[in-house]
């Protein structure tokens, strides 16, 4: 996120907007300090000084430009709409600038399909990858099942207790118990077996692509397109083509997993790269070193937290789409979610969706403390206790997989390497009846408010339907001006044209209507998403009990699977849009009040008290103060609230949300790789597009 810089205010009046920071000289910073309330009171001043009236223009370079383009804008649609207004029949896209791609990619997949048993590179390239994903993950499965529960709880502990000390290690014990008495053990080495490889894929691939842009300027503009679409592509565009070409099964689930989890990991490690100290680099080369030894010596020693918090992005998008990827047989604990989701049981669902949390929550913890740990300064050993002096070193690493070992061993001489029976506990039965209770007494027939079906009801009705209606009934050519000036006020020209050209190929592939359709769902969970998480979000920048309290919470609606959200969702509110929108909202939610939070806190606490001390009020302080000081993560917040909800809204064809989802969908079930791309790629275009109209330009 990008940081809020420090500004020294400089009050010449009482008025509280006088304290909106301006970037003054640092001279005349130096020497204006706080004044009291009143014009006469105290010195005058720098003539140095900036002007209190110029210095929001000052503080955002370009802003007043892009505020110019306002009133030929607001001409162009004065005249334009009554344009619409009066040939409301030129909403569709003309059919004479679409192209229709199902003839080539249907043939394409007969192809694949025919040739895949006989031809040379089926038999002698993917052949022999997907041979080498099964034996892999074949391998991991079988030695995880050969520690048996108690040596992999003892070797996850042990790395824990080394890393971060005894309460990381405590947390990790308990997650995997929990694993195991909620009769989840053998789903979750599955899952986890088929995350180690996928995760060793995707970082191998994510830190050669990031060496590459990360090096070259050239490299990184070629990738940048290439990163964006792998990101922005649905999860079930990347199922059907490695369907079609590995079958259904653990090969096609992993590099789906791999394709989706590398990104994260380039983009980190280009960062890292990039970001190396130029001095140290400076003196690597006067030193006489190669670039190969500037590369191994000074740019990766230097890069290792980016390149550890690649590691940690990889392990968490890899952890969410290996859920999704139990689509194609990927098997564990996605598989589990998605039977539950088929048969609407929410107790089944959550007994396997909570070792998912548990699972990311674990592997999160450990990376990031690892990632902590390096470069941190050794604590001398006089200060270390006995057991950790022990612990300690190469010597230490070795007597750490002795212990696990020596576990795993007494597990098996007890003839206990899986889970007992005995020591389950299921969560379906009560789970079930809580969720029944709530539908019987919240679907319908509460009084005065209405039950959860009637919202649902008005939810569509009142937003979703109009607004579909209008944005199809719109001009093709007026919404792509609308687009054109969104995007001039929010970046550059380059921006405007990437945009205008992204909502225009949506119109090219033939799918004009249908994302229309799934742009209005996501419009409409996007507002409900920054309404209220901007709401939560002061509250808990106001206080910090609240934001502990809601901390746990935020982590749980993060890491848990998106079809987890789906199936309570629907038992509440039914199948359609709505709770496709609903299931949005709330897996949105999370990211909007940490990053809002987050640029509330970031706020100059000398401007803060500065506004404080000329009288303003809580309400004021917040319109005046820290909602400006605060706009580039309110702008990053909204970016990363549609790009969430986007994902959430595809998924949501599952349960009748329709639109591109539903085509996607449909493209999976029927193995149609016509239907399923052409989606795809427009979900794609339409990410780009929204990517760009609310994401502010980087010379603003």
């Amino acid at each position: 996120m990008t940081a809020t810089p420090t500004h020294t205010p400089d009050h010449t009046s009482p008025d509280p907007r006088a304290a909106v920071p301006a970037q003054a000289p640092r001279s005349s910073a130096r020497s204006a300090g706080p004044r009291p309330c009143g014009r006469s009171a105290g010195p005058r001043p720098s003539r140095t000084a900036p002007a209190a009236q110029d210095r929001p223009r000052r503080a955002l370079p370009g802003l007043a430009g892009r505020r110019g383009l306002l009133l030929p804008l607001g001409v162009a649609a004065a005249l334009l709409i009554p344009l619409a207004v009066a040939f409301p029949g030129a909403g569709s896209w003309p059919a004479a600038l679409a192209v229709d791609l199902s003839g080539p990619l249907g043939r394409a997949g007969d192809w694949i399909i025919d040739h895949r048993d006989s031809h040379w590179l089926f038999l002698y390239g993917f052949g022999h990858v997907s041979n080498a994903v099964v034996v892999a993950v074949r391998a991991v499965y079988v030695l995880l099942l050969a520690a048996g529960w108690t040596g992999v709880t003892a070797l996850a502990a042990l790395v824990a207790w080394r890393l971060a000390g005894i309460r990381l290690a405590l947390t990790c014990a308990a997650a995997f118990a929990a694993c195991g008495l909620l009769g989840m053990w053998v789903p979750t080495m599955q899952t986890l077996a088929l995350m180690v490889v996928a995760v060793a894929a995707s970082v191998a691939l994510g830190a050669l692509l990031g060496l590459a842009a990360g090096l070259s300027p050239r490299a990184d503009r070629m990738l940048r397109p290439v990163l964006d679409t792998m990101q922005i592509l649905p999860a079930f565009a990347y199922l059907l083509p490695m369907v079609l070409v590995f079958g259904i099964g653990v090969p096609a689930a992993v590099l789906a997993t791999v394709v989706y989890a590398a990104p994260p990991m380039a983009r980190l490690t280009a960062l890292g790269l990039r970001e190396a100290d130029a001095g140290v680099m400076e003196a690597a080369a006067s030193l006489g070193a190669t670039g190969r030894q500037r590369l191994l010596t000074a740019r990766l020693p230097l890069a290792r937290r980016q390149l550890l918090l690649g590691v940690n992005q990889a392990i968490m998008t890899g952890l969410s789409m290996a859920v999704i990827a139990s689509v194609i047989g990927a098997g564990g604990l996605g598989d589990r979610v998605y039977q539950a989701l088929a048969s609407v049981d929410v107790g089944a669902a959550l007994a396997a969706g909570i070792p998912i949390v548990l699972l990311a929550v674990v592997l999160d913890r450990t990376a990031d403390a690892a990632g902590r740990r390096i470069g941190a300064d050794p604590v001398p050993a006089r200060e270390q206790h006995l057991l950790r002096r022990v612990f300690s070193g190469w010597y230490g690493r070795l007597l750490t997989l002795l212990a696990a070992v020596a576990a795993a061993v007494a597990g098996r001489i007890a003839d206990s390497s899986l889970w007992p029976e005995s020591w389950t506990v299921s969560l379906a039965a009560p789970v079930n009846a809580a969720v029944a209770w709530m539908t019987d007494h919240l679907y319908s027939g509460v009084p005065v408010v209405g039950g959860t079906a009637d919202w649902a009801a008005r939810f569509t009705g009142w937003i979703l339907d109009p607004l579909r209606s209008g944005l199809q009934a719109a001009p093709w050519w007026l919404l792509l001006l609308v687009a054109c000036a969104l995007a001039l006020l929010a970046g550059t020209w380059r921006t405007a044209l990437t945009a205008v050209l992204a909502l225009a190929a949506v119109g090219v592939l033939g799918v004009w209507e249908a994302s229309l359709d799934t742009l209005s769902q996501v419009l409409a969970a996007v507002a409900v998403t920054l309404v209220l998480g901007f709401a939560i979000a002061v509250g808990a920048a106001r206080s910090a009990r609240a934001e502990r309290l809601l901390r746990p919470v935020l982590d749980v609606c993060q890491t848990l699977p998106q079809f987890v959200y789906l199936i309570p969702v629907v038992a509440l509110f039914g199948v359609g849009r709505a709770p496709a929108a609903a299931a949005a909202v709330v897996y949105a939610l999370p990211a909007v009040v940490r990053i809002t939070v987050q640029g509330l806190r970031e706020v100059d606490p000398t401007v803060v008290e500065s506004a404080r001390s000329l009288g303003a009020t809580r309400s004021q302080l917040l319109r005046q103060v820290q909602l400006p000081l605060a706009r580039p993560a309110l702008l990053l917040a909204v970016n990363q609230a549609v790009v969430l909800v986007l994902a959430v809204v595809i998924i949501g064809g599952l349960v009748g949300g329709g639109a591109l989802g539903y085509d996607v969908v449909l493209g999976l079930a029927q193995g149609d790789l016509a239907t399923g791309l052409v989606a795809g790629a427009a979900i794609v275009c339409l990410g780009l597009f929204l990517d760009r109209v609310t994401q502010p330009a980087k010379e603003a």
